[in-house]
């Protein structure tokens, strides 16, 4: 049987090709969270022709749902003939912006030498195709299978998941009770199992000084200049700090082994004008500026010390630095989350894993967050990991693209690993 169903998937490549195609052409951009609707309707259409009971979930109410913009989600199940577990793959629909240097149309979804190009073909929508080619194929084969299948196309990842699997999650659709099994075809290798991701902090750092005309700047206080000794003193004791510590997760790539400090952006004065404005800036002491960081960390770190650590830093400058005034505000917080190595769905993975490519996986760990967050904290489900097709390295880039064979490969992973855990057992 095994050997039918990779024969079968591999029957099937031309089908794989034309999904993913159609995936990545619904431009499903987030922000702020274009044709929501559209892909869930394409899925539901799908996956109601393959014999699923489908449900479309709005996340009312959700950050960033709006009647302009509304989060919709897609659950489709397939019961099989017998009592058993449940094998749920959850894929996010959104992508993210385009940005520059693409030599390819963002959304064409185009075949050149073997591998399809787009927004979303790595990160997810080839990992998503390749789900439900899995799934079709396993259920024709095997009809008789135990337990259920679902796939879900969820919204927002992205931005943080919380119109998608965070929403979902908190309506029970990942309870342990309902469901045992969680692979998210995030685009970690079609030879690695993730097992989980580093933890993330998220926070506004705001400096205040007093505004006043820029010909006399003795007269006011320049916030902008604060926020410098906040970025001398982090230059010059926090980042050193952080190379230092270093985690036993197998996190790759390897720079991400060690804990990290992004400074996302800073903004301090007069507001950017419109782009057509063309006259120039009033003269003025900026009163505030404002800088976002992104820190991320490892297990073995608490997320106390975590925050402490700005907040131990911004009191060292106050207390050397005159008429040093600053708040804080926490935008964002994810704990990090690992999979134990012999947890069912990891085992059975790894195994499908050196069948199709006759060698044992390596056994990895994100450098960010993705939905198995919401999985593990919301829905107090463990048993979850990434595994999908697509080079990391290439989410987010100009000619992001995923490799046809790659897919295939990682369907097969995807179909004999529903096999083992759902198909007949021996006597």
């Amino acid at each position: 049987m095994k050997d039918r169903l990779r024969a079968e998937i591999e029957a099937r490549r031309e089908d794989l090709i034309a999904l993913t195609q159609d995936l990545i052409r619904i431009p499903t951009l987030n922000p702020p969270g274009r044709h929501y609707r559209d892909i869930c309707d394409y899925l539901d259409r799908r996956l109601l022709h393959a014999g699923f009971e489908t449900e479309l979930i709005r996340a009312t109410g959700a950050p960033g749902d709006s009647d302009k913009y509304p989060r919709w989600n897609i659950v489709a199940r397939r019961a099989g003939k017998h009592p058993g577990d449940c094998v749920h793959f959850n894929s996010h629909t959104d992508v993210v912006e385009v940005g520059h240097g693409w030599t390819t149309d963002p959304f064409g979804g185009a075949v050149i030498d073997g591998r399809i190009y787009g927004r979303g073909a790595c990160d997810m929508k080839g990992g998503l195709a390749a789900s439900i080619i899995a799934a079709e194929a396993f259920v024709d084969l095997c009809p008789d299978f135990s337990g259920a299948i679902e796939i879900s196309g969820t919204a927002d990842e992205e931005s943080g998941g919380f119109g998608g699997v965070a929403y979902l999650a908190e309506r029970g659709y990942f309870d342990p009770a309902r469901v045992q099994h969680v692979i998210i075809p995030e685009p970690l290798n079609k030879d690695r199992v993730c097992l989980g991701h580093r933890g993330v902090w998220w926070a506004e750092i705001e400096t205040r000084g007093e505004i006043a005309h820029g010909s006399m700047p003795f007269l006011g206080d320049c916030a902008v200049r604060h926020m410098g000794a906040v970025l001398d003193e982090m230059e010059r004791s926090l980042f050193p700090a952080l190379a230092r510590k270093r985690t036993e997760m197998p996190v790759v790539p390897e720079g991400a082994r060690q804990s990290t400090l992004n400074i996302n952006s800073i903004h301090g004065g007069e507001p950017e004008q419109e782009a057509d404005y063309t006259g120039l800036p009033s003269p003025c002491v900026p009163d505030r500026c404002r800088m976002v960081v992104d820190r991320r960390f490892l297990i073995e770190e608490n997320i106390d010390e975590v925050q402490a650590e700005i907040t131990d830093l911004l009191d060292r400058i106050g207390a050397s630095r005159a008429n040093f005034d600053y708040g804080l505000r926490e935008l964002h917080r994810v704990l990090p989350s690992m999979t134990d190595r012999d947890a069912p769905i990891v085992t059975s993975v790894a195994r499908a894993v050196e069948e199709v490519m006759g060698r044992a996986p390596d056994y990895v760990v994100s450098p960010g967050t993705y939905d198995q967050k919401h999985i593990d904290r919301i829905g107090r489900l463990k048993n979850c990991i990434a595994y999908g097709p697509g080079i990391l390295d290439l989410a987010h880039k100009p000619d992001e693209y995923v490799g046809i064979d790659d897919m295939v490969e990682a369907a097969q992973v995807m179909a004999l690993s529903l096999h083992d855990l759902l198909g007949p057992k021996p006597a």
